[in-house]
């Protein structure tokens, strides 16, 4: 089964992290909240203080197969600032492992060019961001490893696209019924 990590700044949207985090873990999917800092508990972007099951400095990304990261501001702007969690999306990509942003944080990948050709997606006011991608209106935009997603109100189809990934599109169908989603 696959194991995922989605990462905690100062600042995170805690509705796109924790509603990732629920829909994997009911698909049976390994999801670590991994905090950027040295610290467990980190702040949202509305003062919602969310405690981290490690922190970066923890983390073995050899176990990990998909990064995450919430939007959010400041979390999109401090998920970016922190060079230990770059260097390893950057591994990543260059590897064809799995990354996946949602709101905001998809600018991240478009400042470093991992959108060139590829559909994306990001909140409205950060498509300017989506350096070289073909910029989608879809909730979700998955381009081989490389998923995106456009913001809190298409948090549970981002869920759901990452349980396709790893499960099967019948066991992403089953979570969207037990959760009522459409």
């Amino acid at each position: 089964m696959a194991n995922l990590g989605i990462f905690l700044a100062p600042g995170f949207e805690e509705c796109e992290a924790l509603i990732v985090v629920d829909i994997c873990r009911r698909a049976g999917l390994t999801i670590q909240m991994i905090s950027i800092s040295d610290e467990k508990t980190v702040v949202s972007s509305h003062n919602v203080s969310v405690v981290a099951d490690t922190i970066l400095s923890e983390v073995d990304f050899n176990t990990l197969d998909m990064i995450i990261l919430p939007g959010g501001m400041p979390g999109t702007k401090n998920l970016e600032a922190c060079d230990a969690l770059m260097r390893q999306v950057d591994d990543f990509y260059k590897a064809g492992k799995c990354i996946s942003a949602i709101c905001a944080a998809p600018s991240i990948f478009g400042h470093k060019g991992y959108l060139n050709g590829r559909d994306a997606v990001s909140y409205p006011s950060f498509e300017s961001h989506l350096e070289g991608a073909r910029v989608l209106k879809e909730p979700v935009a998955v381009s081989e490893h490389v998923t995106t997603s456009r913001g809190l109100g298409t948090a549970l189809d981002f869920g759901l696209a990452i349980v396709e990934r790893y499960c099967g599109k019948e066991k992403a169908d089953e979570i969207a019924t037990a959760v009522v989603y459409k």
